[in-house]
């Protein structure tokens, strides 16, 4: 009852952010921020501080909404084991990083409901959440069942994105045909059409070829799947999502050539986004070559990491010029015992590496720092356009009166150094291990709480919330006019019926 009733009282107490400089994706400023019943009652310079209130001091530093990871995978089953990282750890990491909603993937298994899967996932993620949360479902296979599920997904489940495998070929990969229907049905239903996008039959030649070759390690598994290979899938995703006037958002965009075919079809005018990650911006798939094998196993996840050192900067680049425009993790992390499964043979590593944690760090230091990204693009790219895009904006990725009390004090010259010795997540291995970076989360408010002050946490497992996500956001806003302006196109020419003669076969 003692217990229950602090918690009630941290929970009630309101917060007053004082004199730090909030920053939004469209404009930074000095004032107050005043926090209330989990929600942002009001903005501006020299705001009455409410009786009872608790004043955090922002001097110096920005007041930022709360990052939103696009990308992850906590306790997914996977390749015969678990991810390490639950939705426990998964989210202590996140709010330690300054990041306060996932966006994790219920991921069903062929020929499993869809909807039994999303009911196991929420079963699992609800009991353990330390920030609010959502879900993508991936579409596995395809029938009229699926289709009917995705329907109820949509309409009473909150869901409005769907994921479709182009990869892992007899697990979860769909035919051209399934992503075809995949798609229109996302269409007819407002949800976002998500696509892994890799040509999988290539990449299990190409693993076959790597094996007979004698090449077994984790070098193996990034010479099986080349840049080539994933910058067909993405173009290939796009016109297929185009043909039904789906838009369509490509995870993970890895390499130089995926990202340069999200740009063309953009400036071609369709309706497509593109997601690179941390591991991306942050690293390089050099490390698959490493002689440590237990080293190059903990960098293998799919698409790869490219060895290309430049891909990093193109990938950081283009998030600064809006080409690309969000930035997620794909964090699915494995420990060594669970990386070993495939020390024999590549194509059994699990794939998947960290960074809910360092997220906003990596972006900070490569985006900010460098002088690619403004105060601003770093909010737009690490929150407001992934709130936006998949449509819980302005509940999310803003700091303005009635949004959500996800904040966080942002520290933008502190330094720290990344090691797993020191990091929240459950996993043995940091992929950024030894890298110094700027840009720091002095305090982490979720929901109006508190959860990370001074170097340490203040969570309760459970005390997340599942953020229903509405269908037909923003992105489908140009859809019926451009659906009509196609169909009116698309006419029948009366003519007179040909009367010649037809050969007889």
């Amino acid at each position: 009852i003692v217990i229950a009733s602090l918690l009630l009282f941290i929970m009630s107490t309101p917060l007053f952010i004082q004199g730090g400089t909030v920053v939004n994706a469209d404009q930074k400023f000095v004032a107050d921020v005043s926090i209330a019943d989990g929600k942002i009652v009001a903005v501006g310079a020299g705001l009455p501080i409410p009786e009872g209130a608790r004043v955090i001091d922002a001097t110096g530093k920005f007041v930022i909404p709360g990052g939103i990871d696009t990308h992850t995978h906590c306790q997914l089953p996977f390749m015969g084991t678990v991810a390490v990282d639950d939705f426990n750890h998964g989210t202590r990491a996140a709010v330690a990083g300054g990041t306060t909603m996932l966006l994790d993937f219920v991921i069903p298994q062929k020929n499993q409901s869809l909807l039994e899967a999303y009911n196991q996932w929420r079963e699992w993620a609800d009991a353990k959440v330390n920030c609010d949360y959502s879900f993508h479902v991936a579409v596995t296979w395809w029938s009229e069942q699926v289709s009917q599920e995705m329907e109820v997904l949509v309409k009473e489940k909150g869901v409005s994105s769907f994921k479709m495998f182009m990869a892992y070929k007899n697990v979860f990969q769909l035919t051209d045909e399934e992503m075809f229907h995949s798609f229109k049905r996302c269409s007819e239903l407002g949800a976002l059409a998500q696509v892994h996008a890799e040509n999988g039959d290539l990449v299990h030649e190409g693993q076959k070829k790597m094996i007979e070759k004698g090449i077994t390690g984790p070098e193996g598994h990034c010479l099986s799947r080349p840049e080539d290979v994933e910058a067909e899938a993405t173009n290939r995703a796009i016109v297929i999502a185009d043909s039904v006037c789906c838009p369509v958002y490509i995870v993970h965009v890895m390499s130089i050539g995926a990202a340069n075919e999200v740009v063309k079809a953009r400036k071609d005018g369709k309706i497509c986004y593109g997601e690179p990650i941390a591991a991306g911006l942050g690293t390089d798939g050099c490390n698959c070559w490493h002689d440590s094998w237990r080293h190059a196993a903990a960098y293998v996840m799919g698409p790869p990491l490219r060895p290309n050192p430049e891909t990093k900067l193109h990938l950081m680049k283009l998030l600064s010029s809006g080409d690309l425009q969000t930035v997620g993790t794909d964090n699915c992390t494995f420990n060594a015992n669970q990386k070993a499964l495939g020390k024999d043979d590549f194509r059994r590593i699990p794939n998947g590496v960290n960074g809910i944690e360092d997220r906003m760090s990596i972006v900070w230091e490569k985006g900010v720092v460098s002088g690619l990204l403004s105060p601003s693009q770093f909010v737009a790219v690490t929150s407001t356009n992934a709130a936006k895009i998949f449509n819980c904006y302005p509940q999310k990725g803003v700091i303005s009166p009635g949004a959500d009390a996800d904040v966080v004090i942002w520290d933008g010259s502190a330094e720290r150094t990344i090691s797993a010795a020191t990091h929240h997540h459950a996993v043995d291995f940091n992929i950024f291990e030894g890298m110094k970076v700027h840009g720091v989360a002095d305090v982490t408010i979720s929901r109006g709480k508190v959860v990370w002050e001074n170097g340490e946490l203040h969570v309760e497992q459970g005390s997340g919330r599942f953020v229903p996500r509405p269908a037909f956001g923003p992105v489908y806003d140009a859809i019926p006019a451009r659906r009509a302006a196609r169909d009116e196109s698309q006419f029948k020419v009366d003519r007179k019926p040909y009367d010649g003669e037809v050969i007889q076969l």
